[in-house]
């Protein structure tokens, strides 16, 4: 899939030595959650990004030419014992999150404009503890999901009043569906 990179991201491409960050944003019951791959408050988008160093892993994301619906994990490891139920408490399925690739410059800058590389909505979180810490795993997939879920709205009056009350666009549509219509010579 082509992107339109900046010329500043796309020189920094080529140069031998990269610094790559990734920065992932994803919503939750209290508010917006932003971290990022390196250590220390970073200010990138108007907004301050937590470090959350080598304990944010983000899997793989699957990008192809052809339509398809994929998926990433967000992984946050060595969360305290105590703060799981919060985590539990706040994940709610279908809220958004996104992914950011961005290049940082040799004094720890970000060279400008960041490529988004996945934007999705939570799926599920599963939690792996062991006696001292846990590991927190968010499973994000992408809106095209949404194409293989049926919808229970069909084409009648009665879904029409469901949706727009008063609205009699579809109130004849039992009247015709088995009617016999001539066309041309009869």
């Amino acid at each position: 899939m082509s992107r339109d990179l900046s010329p500043a991201f796309a020189a920094a491409l080529a140069e031998a030595d990269l610094r790559p960050a990734l920065f992932f944003e994803g919503q939750f019951a209290s508010g917006w959650l932003r971290l990022w791959t390196g250590l220390g408050e970073i200010g990138w988008n108007g907004t301050l990004w937590a470090g959350a160093g080598s304990l944010l892993a983000v899997s793989s994301i699957d990008e192809r030419g052809e339509v398809v619906a994929s998926g990433t994990t967000i992984s946050l490891s060595g969360v305290p014992l105590d703060m799981v139920q919060l985590a539990i408490a706040e994940t709610r399925q279908g809220l958004p999150g996104r992914i950011w690739l961005a290049l940082r410059a040799a004094d720890g800058s970000s060279i400008a404009d960041p490529v988004q590389a996945f934007s999705g909505r939570l799926d599920v979180p599963q939690i792996t503890d062991d006696a001292a810490t846990c590991t927190i795993t968010l499973s994000y997939e992408s809106r095209l999901i949404d194409l293989t879920t049926p919808r229970s709205w069909r084409y009648t009056h009665e879904s029409q009043q469901a949706l727009h009350p008063g609205d009699r666009g579809f109130e004849y549509v039992t009247a015709i569906q088995d009617k016999e219509v001539t066309w041309g010579r009869g």
